[in-house]
């Protein structure tokens, strides 16, 4: 009777492990090659300040902005240096959806480690010269 209960037990321990699958390499590979596409990022200053911050490269992206660059979150102002130090290398764009203002506002899906994911913009102004000297981001709808 051990005999046939130990038999079975094995037997069910076995059909459960073939019913597992193992971690696809394709999801690795996938998120390998998941380069946003920045064609539709016209203005070549948001574009390259855009690049560096999906990098999580600070220094490059703090590089495109004036020294006294003001940051307005959900239309509230708050420390823009504090923000890029905390920020960058953490927080993401997983997809650009729209583009507007001759390549200076963008908006698509992001990614926080401590606010999940949602649809959010960022948007960039620039002086005369060429540097960003405000950013606004927030929650788009």
């Amino acid at each position: 009777m051990k005999n046939i209960i130990l038999t079975v037990m094995i037997g069910l321990a076995g059909f459960t492990a073939c019913g597992q699958q193992a971690p696809s390499s394709s999801n690795k590979t996938e998120q390998k090659n998941n380069k946003m596409n920045t064609d539709q990022l016209t203005n070549s200053t948001v574009k390259e300040a855009f690049e560096a911050w999906q990098k999580g490269d600070s220094q490059t992206f703090l590089s495109f902005f004036t020294v006294d660059a003001e940051l307005y979150d959900d239309g509230n102002p708050r420390n823009f240096q504090k923000f890029v130090k905390e920020a960058c290398g953490h927080e993401r764009f997983t997809s650009i959806d729209k583009v507007e203002n001759n390549g200076q506002s963008i908006y698509g899906n992001f990614h926080t480690e401590s606010w999940g994911d949602f649809r959010t913009y960022f948007k960039f102004y620039l002086n005369s010269d060429g540097k960003i000297t405000r950013l606004d981001i927030g929650q788009a709808n």
